[in-house]
C-alpha cells in the first residue's frame, strides 16, 4: 500500500496561515510555528473583542448621556427613571446621538423626564 502524505492540503493550510500572518514583526510573519501561534491568538482576541465592543459602546453612550443630563440639571439615573415613568422608549444609542448632535431635542427629553420623576 502506498504512503499518503497529504502534501497539497498541508501546503494550502500553511499558505493560508502565512498569508494571515503578513504584517507581523520578525518571526511572527516568517516562521510557520510562530506565525500560526500569532494568527490563532489574533483570532481569539478578535472573537473576544467582537463581544466586548457591545459593552464598550454602551459605556460610551451612558457617559455621553450622563454628561448631557448634567448640563440639563438632572442625573443620569433620574433621567432614565423619568423616561421610563413617562413611557418614552428610546434607546441609549439614540439618546447619546441626540446629546451630541441635537442638544435642544435632548433638553426637551430631559424636561419630560424631570416632570415624570417620582
Amino acid at each position: 500500500m502506498p504512503r499518503v502524505k497529504n502534501g497539497p492540503a498541508h501546503h494550502a493550510r500553511k499558505k493560508k496561515i502565512m498569508a494571515a500572518a503578513k504584517g507581523g514583526v520578525g518571526a511572527r510573519s516568517k516562521l510557520y510555528k510562530a506565525a500560526k501561534e500569532n494568527v490563532e491568538r489574533g483570532l481569539a482576541y478578535a472573537f473576544r473583542d467582537r463581544r466586548k465592543k457591545k459593552g464598550d459602546f454602551r459605556r460610551l453612550w451612558i457617559t455621553r448621556i450622563g454628561a448631557a443630563a448634567r448640563l440639563n440639571e438632572i442625573s443620569y439615573s433620574r433621567l432614565m427613571a423619568g423616561l421610563k415613568a413617562a413611557g418614552i422608549e428610546i434607546n441609549r444609542k439614540v439618546l447619546a446621538d441626540l446629546a451630541v448632535h441635537d442638544a435642544a431635542a435632548f433638553a426637551k427629553i430631559a424636561e419630560v423626564a424631570k416632570t415624570h420623576q417620582a
